[in-house]
Parts: C-alpha cells; structure tokens; sequence
C-alpha cells in the first residue's frame, strides 16, 4: 500500500490521559480498516473497529515478522514497536514454543496462589505511601512512584528472579525503550537491556531458583534452537510488559475512580461484589491509546471488505476496539459495573497476553485494598490537567498526585 495525502498521521491527539483521540470514532464510522501513516511516515491500516480487531489477533494470516523485512512500513523508534521482529520461517514455532514455557508459569492457578504474596507487597507500597503522605505534612503524594511503578516492579522481579536491587536500571532502560521518536537510542537501551538479561541468565546456570528465567535457562538446555539471544530478548520483553503496563492501569484505575467519588465510596463499600467487575471496567478503558499493535500480512488477505496485501502493516487499536459502539453501550463513560465486558485489551486468539492473569490479580489487590486503607483519598488535581507521555508506547502519566 502506499500513504494517501489524507490519510491521517498517528499518534492522534487526544484531550486528557482518560480519553482517547476522538479521530478513532470518526474512522471508525468510515470503516473497520482505514488507511493511516506511521510516526515513521511509511503507510499502514489501522483496525479501528472491535470486530476485525478480533478477527485480525485470531487470523494465522497475520504475524510479528515481514517477508521482506527491508520492505517493511516501519512505525516509529520505540523498540518494542519499531517493525518486524522475529524470522518470516520460523515465526510461528517460535510463537508455540514460547506459549509453551511461559504458560504454565502464568497460569491462573498460579496467580491464584500468589495472590497472598502480592498482598503483602501492595501492603508494604501502601505503608510507604501512607508514611511519604505524614512526612509532607498532608501535602499531596504522588501515588505513582509509591505504588503503581513499585508494585508491578516487585511482582515480577521475584517472578522472573531480577534483584529488586536493580529497579531503578531497568526502569531507565524501560524509559528509553518506549519512546517514540529516540532517533535510535530506543534500540541502543533495548540492547543495554539484553545485555543485562544474558548476565542475570548466565547466573542462574550458576545457581538456578524458582523463577522464570531459571525455567527458560532450563529449557534452553533442552533445545538447543532456543538460543541465548532468544533467551535474552524474551525475558527483556517480561521484563518490560510486566511492570511497565500494569503501573499505567493502576494510575489509570486510581484516576478513573478518583474523579467520580461516588465510584471510590461504592467500591470501598462492597470490594467483594464489585471488584471484578470494576478491574475489568479498568482494563476495558486503560488498553494503551497511543498506537496499537502492529502485525504484518503473511499473506493477501480480505478483512471487513478491505483487501490487504502480504506485508501489509496492520495495527490493531485495542483502545478504538474497546470503545466500539456497536458492541459496549454508551463505550466512553466509565461503568465500574458493566456486564458483559467482552474487552480485547488482551488481544484474543493466539496471541492473548500471556501475563492477562498476573495483571488481573495485581489489579484485584490494589483496588480491593487501596480505598479500604484510604477512605478519604481524592485528586490533588483535576485529571484533565495532568501531562500524558504522549511520546511513550505505553502512553500514561508519571504524576497522580493524591491527598486524603
């Protein structure tokens, strides 16, 4: 495909950090599949719609990898999201093998089972918090740097068994990673990452734990097409995903609760009878609006009566999809009991997120516990005027200052 002078440009802009451009719902009413241009200026198709979104996670057709990937529309510098990864061949053995060493280790059975554990983590984050708020005398404390960016970080370096010593390199690293426009610094920080990924795996040859990186080293001794490269990348990506994500849907969560205290009170008032529903609520309008997702065609293929041609980039807005109408009634307002909530901020099929279960318990503790602890706790600032990190994959915010 080739970029048309109207096709818009991505990221859209977009009014404050709890909304989404409204471009999206007006591509949405002119089709499923729309033409756009990249941060990088190379063409693409946006899915706006949830339907083919769907249609497009659960389609074999589209993959992670190009087959030519010299030719490939690129998206932007954020390493993560930058173009094609992984081999055309090999692509799809090397998605089966990954599902099979990591699912087991984020079962639900097991989330289940260190639900206990994260408690106590949260609990320990809530007394900091609690303690930073005495210190400023009832001045405003930014809940972000004392629970959503620690929390998430705790979880997954006992999970992945990354010395928690280490939080404040990988978080640098996780900055750098996800910007959009780093003129190459995204993939030199990525490469910095796996650097440090190889040297946490070369130590649990030495001395193996219970954690995931000691499985993958484990399982690398068993197949020696798992190489140390792949070995270092995947539990850079863990890495990542599993702190950088869940602490934007808990400043997210805290906002969307917090700007409406009616919802805060109902929630505290019955955690037992609405929090599942109310993460879920969460998740449905936290799913990340900066971009998407980006697959390319394997082969031609036809989706919602547009025809895409093999190596096509595709990416799939999961937070347009979320906000279809013709699926979520009345998409924009936030409804802490909504039912049915068929959101796809996992994406669905084949490629659903492998950490959805580690996310819903890590969301269940926080909003089963915070507003229990802190009845009062409300906004120090009107939401609309905090700065979205507009140039960031995962978007979000750094500050929710609070006071209670």
């Amino acid at each position: 495909m080739t970029t048309t002078e109207r096709a818009p440009r991505l990221p859209f802009a977009r009014p404050n950090v709890l909304e989404i451009a409204p471009l999206y719902e007006v591509l949405r009413r002119e089709g499923p599949i729309v033409p756009v241009t990249t941060p990088a200026g190379d063409p693409a198709w946006l899915v706006t719609a949830y339907e083919q979104a769907r249609e497009v996670f659960a389609d074999a057709r589209f993959g992670r990898s190009h087959p030519a990937p010299e030719e490939a529309s690129t998206v932007s510098d954020a390493a993560l999201l930058s173009g094609p990864q992984g081999d055309y061949d090999s692509e799809e053995a090397a998605h089966a093998r990954l599902r099979r060493l990591l699912v087991p280790a984020f079962s639900a059975n097991r989330m289940r089972r260190l639900a206990d554990h994260i408690q106590e983590l949260a609990d320990r984050c809530l007394d900091e918090l609690e303690a930073a708020h005495d210190a400023a005398g009832g001045a405003p404390v930014n809940l972000h740097e004392y629970l959503s960016f620690p929390l998430p970080v705790l979880v997954i370096c006992e999970l992945l068994g990354v010395p928690y010593a280490d939080r404040e390199k990988f978080r640098a690293l996780s900055d750098r990673i996800g910007v959009l426009d780093s003129d190459g610094d995204a993939q030199v920080a990525m490469d910095e990452f796996m650097a440090y990924t190889a040297e946490l795996a070369a130590a649990k040859r030495i001395e193996p734990g219970q954690d995931v990186v000691s499985d993958l080293v484990a399982a690398q001794a068993e197949d020696p097409t798992f190489t140390d490269e792949d070995l270092s990348r995947l539990a850079a990506g863990l890495l990542f995903a599993g702190h950088e994500t869940t602490s934007n849907r808990i400043d997210l969560g805290v906002l969307y609760l917090l700007t409406d205290l009616e919802r805060r009170d109902a929630l505290a008032a019955d955690p037992q009878q609405r929090l599942h529903a109310c993460v879920e609520e969460i998740l449905r309008l936290s799913a990340p609006g900066g971009l998407g997702l980006l697959r390319y065609a394997r082969e031609d293929a036809e989706i919602g009566g547009v025809r895409i041609a093999r190596g096509d980039a595709v990416i799939i807005s999961t937070s347009s999809a979320n906000r279809d109408e013709s699926v979520f009634s009345a998409p924009e307002e936030f409804d802490a009991q909504r039912k049915p909530n068929a959101h796809i901020s996992f994406g669905h099929g084949g490629f659903f997120c492998i950490g959805a279960s580690l996310a819903r318990t890590e969301l269940r503790v926080v909003f089963g516990s915070l507003f229990r602890r802190f009845p009062g706790m409300r906004l120090a600032v009107p939401a609309a005027e905090l700065e979205v990190r507009a140039n960031r994959f995962t978007g979000g915010v750094d500050q929710v200052p609070v006071v209670w």
